[in-house]
């Protein structure tokens, strides 16, 4: 069985964050591992708080799994802090790991902010270097272009200049009321839209997190970077149109809407 590593934060509500990425591998048929950054006490409404673990103890963390079970790709989600950062960074170096999906959360579905202004920076210099293919949505895009992104044209501008930044794959997310729901992949130099069709569904609690978890397991099993962006687009539409209804703010969607047998039922 191919494997996975997600390294990010914990949601304690199961919709998004680790829960969401363990859940999504499973899903698309990798034996999921996690590296937590933070455990957050958080639900549909919004995030009430974030613990951070300490640097030293996300390594111990990292080198558990590298030296054991080595990850065929690594997803990287929440890291508020810059120390998590330059470790997450020198971990990754030293084991010269393969196959990375930055998702450069910065602001949670709810509007919670959730990495310091200073971390920012250091996720430019010490980790966006390092990835395959980043996944920002269009407020993340914006940071990271440092130009404002209104219209498709701007969408295929700004992948371009974060792409030849930081010398990997971008897939700008189309969503936020931008574009419907078609995503742009600018990978060496050649653009590919995937078009998407909006599903009504108000429920959209993690699905950045769902989304580049998606992508990491279908590169960890062989696939083409253009193929696993596809195969993961197809995966959240199921997710989200299972239409599943939880909790009294954006709910979480249901990871196992393709999963049946006799444990399942």
């Amino acid at each position: 069985m191919n494997t996975a590593l997600t390294i990010a934060g914990s949601d304690s509500s199961g919709g998004a964050g680790i829960q969401a990425d363990i859940k999504t591998m499973t899903a698309n048929g990798v034996f999921a591992m996690s590296a937590i950054t933070a455990l957050t006490a958080q639900n549909t409404v919004g995030v009430q708080g974030i613990y951070e673990v300490t640097p030293e103890f996300l390594a111990m963390q990292l080198d558990s799994i590298f030296t054991d079970i080595r990850p065929d790709a690594v997803k990287i989600g929440m890291v508020s802090s810059s120390e998590l950062i330059r470790c997450i960074s020198a971990k990754l170096r030293e084991y010269k790991a393969e196959k990375i999906v930055v998702d450069p959360v910065m602001v949670a579905t709810s509007g919670a902010r959730l990495i310091s202004e200073d971390a920012i920076g250091t996720l430019k210099s010490e980790l966006l270097p390092l990835a395959t293919v980043l996944t920002p949505n269009i407020p993340e895009t914006e940071v990271l272009a440092e130009m404002p992104v209104k219209s498709a044209e701007d969408m295929l501008k700004a992948a371009e200049l974060i792409s030849n930044k930081y010398g990997c794959a971008v897939l700008v997310k189309g969503g936020h009321k931008l574009n419907d729901a078609n995503d742009l992949l600018y990978a060496e130099g050649e653009y590919h839209w995937f078009n998407g069709v909006r599903i009504n569904n108000p429920n959209t609690h993690g699905t950045g997190c769902t989304l580049s978890s998606a992508i990491a397991s279908n590169l960890a099993k062989g696939y083409s970077l253009e193929a696993s962006v596809e195969r993961a687009k197809a995966y959240i539409s199921g997710a989200l149109g299972a239409m599943l209804d939880l909790g009294q703010g954006s709910g979480p969607m249901n990871h196992a809407f393709d999963i049946s047998g006799r444990f399942a039922d």
